[in-house]
């Protein structure tokens, strides 16, 4: 890993948060409706979004193998359906509070678990900053930890449970896509995407009839406009943004990130999306942190600055 890769590496796991972040301002948005109808709509999105970036890049897509497509397929299957459907069930079980403390560790699960493997950095030099980052992720959610405390045994068991399969899936995700990546070093990053995009697209329009269909969700849909609920306009308008910016675009940055960086490292810069969903969150409520959130922050950025230099040591060296 080059200075040149390591600088840029940085860069793109950024672009990809901010554009992640996104993702936490169309539940505030569109309160009214259900986590699956936001899960399946955005990736429905995205793979409509994708149909139409094939058109010009057809001829990359075309060199990939049957190899690639079922990697992309099953990449799609995991990381983007499975996550959501999972997530938005330990959601719905348990409430947002649980679900946003358990996600909240996964950039020090996926450093920790990529770090195994790749062993690109030793642990005692990983350890500082995945234990600010942990400390900064414990401030920054401590309202949600009281939350969870207080609430019912039974409902924040499966909730947990739930939720647990999601960072599973997620956890696997990046690790899988960045060495299937690093492994063919000259597949295009913007066809890999999109390819992850159309295989993404019959898995969320399957998902999405069976939401219109499943007992209790088709009086919802029927509310609005061609099923779109009660406010469609407002739900396609967000579901192609999140589509094109935080489908599309935030895993073509990611990708890039993962050509670039080791896993050990990109693992920790997940946290940007949950620096860009705070920074999103505070600007929709129109107000700024407390000051336990101030100091969470603080710990996650000085968390990410010490995990860079770091390796940025290791890359000297």
């Amino acid at each position: 890993m080059s200075p040149r890769d390591l600088f840029a590496g940085v860069a793109y796991a950024l672009a990809a948060g901010l554009m992640w972040g996104l993702v936490f301002v169309a539940p505030a948005l569109l309160p009214d409706y259900p986590p699956p109808a936001l899960a399946f709509g955005r990736y429905l999105a995205f793979g409509l979004v994708a149909l139409l970036l094939a058109l010009p890049d057809r001829a990359r897509l075309a060199a990939l193998t049957r190899a690639d497509w079922a990697e992309a397929f099953k990449l799609s299957l995991v990381g983007n359906i499975l996550y959501y459907l999972f997530l938005s069930a330990g959601i719905q079980a348990a409430g947002v509070p649980l679900a946003s403390v358990i996600i909240g560790a996964l950039p020090v699960v996926i450093a920790v678990c990529a770090n195994w493997h790749e062993r690109a950095l030793p642990w005692a030099r990983l350890a500082p900053s995945l234990g600010l980052i942990a400390a900064g992720i414990a401030l920054v959610n401590r309202s949600e930890m009281a939350r969870v405390e207080a609430g019912g045994a039974g409902a924040y068991s499966l909730g947990a449970a739930l939720t647990g399969v999601a960072v599973a899936a997620w956890t696997w995700y990046p690790i899988r896509n960045a060495r299937w990546l690093q492994r063919h070093p000259a597949l295009s990053a913007t066809a890999w995407t999109t390819a992850q995009g159309l295989a993404t697209l019959p898995l969320a329009a399957l998902g999405w009839i069976g939401y219109l269909l499943w007992p209790g969700e088709g009086a919802f849909a029927a509310s609005g406009w061609a099923g779109l609920g009660p406010r469609p306009g407002l739900f396609l308008l967000l579901m192609l943004a999140m589509g094109l910016f935080a489908s599309w675009l935030g895993t073509l940055a990611w990708s890039r990130a993962s050509q670039r960086l080791p896993t050990s490292l990109s693992g920790q810069l997940i946290v940007f999306e949950t620096l860009a969903a705070l920074a999103y969150g505070f600007w929709h409520r129109g107000q700024g942190p407390d000051l336990g959130t101030g100091a969470g922050i603080a710990l996650l950025v000085a968390g990410v600055v010490l995990g860079v230099r770091a390796f940025q040591r290791q890359t000297t060296a």
